[in-house]
């Protein structure tokens, strides 16, 4: 699952950045929000991994308080892109005459950095304090797996989600490896 979300999710972005038709802010939130998928399945995953393989579930306090860190920024990050993209098809629907002047390129980056900036400065002030004076408790078998379901499959389903149903992501994904294919031979 994990080699499907990571894989899927940089399909996304190799589409988006090889194709100048999808160079529209649909598709530029779509590539951001792979890209954080990618991370934030990657700062749980592979600890968990190697915790299926040796049989332990040790791991240190700094490496807990790092792993929860990025953990949460991305999963914070990915809330905000999810509320920029629902913004973008607002206003692609209601104001379709007036959309590319509206989400235009500035306003886009401007609305990713953003996202970026009330994200790491939330968490820089808020969520040290938070953390560091938590205790520590045991995990049932249940929220072991309500967490497997939404740091694992979530970011696994969102590229069939959200793209790989596209037609457009689909004809310049074979375009990307009719390409790549070109090139290798």
């Amino acid at each position: 699952m994990y080699l499907i979300t990571v894989v899927g999710n940089l399909l996304i972005i190799l589409a988006v950045r090889s194709d100048s038709h999808l160079h529209t802010p649909m598709y530029f939130f779509l590539a951001n929000l792979s890209f954080v998928d990618i991370f934030s399945t990657s700062t749980t995953v592979p600890k968990m991994l190697m915790n299926i393989q040796t049989e332990s579930k040790v791991i240190t306090y700094a490496c807990c308080v790092t792993q929860i860190y990025f953990f949460v920024l991305f999963a914070v990050l990915d809330v905000f892109l999810l509320a920029v993209m629902a913004y973008d098809r607002f206003v692609a629907i209601c104001h379709p005459l007036h959309y590319m002047i509206i989400m235009n390129p500035q306003l886009c980056g401007l609305l990713v950095l953003i996202c970026w900036i009330s994200v790491v400065s939330l968490f820089y002030c808020t969520m040290f304090g938070v953390y560091l004076s938590s205790a520590a408790t045991q995990r049932s078998h249940a929220s072991a797996v309500a967490s497997v379901m939404y740091t694992v499959v979530t970011p696994m389903l969102n590229p069939f989600i959200y793209s790989l149903r596209n037609k457009d992501v689909k004809r310049a994904l074979k375009t990307f490896f009719v390409t790549l294919h070109g090139q290798l031979s």
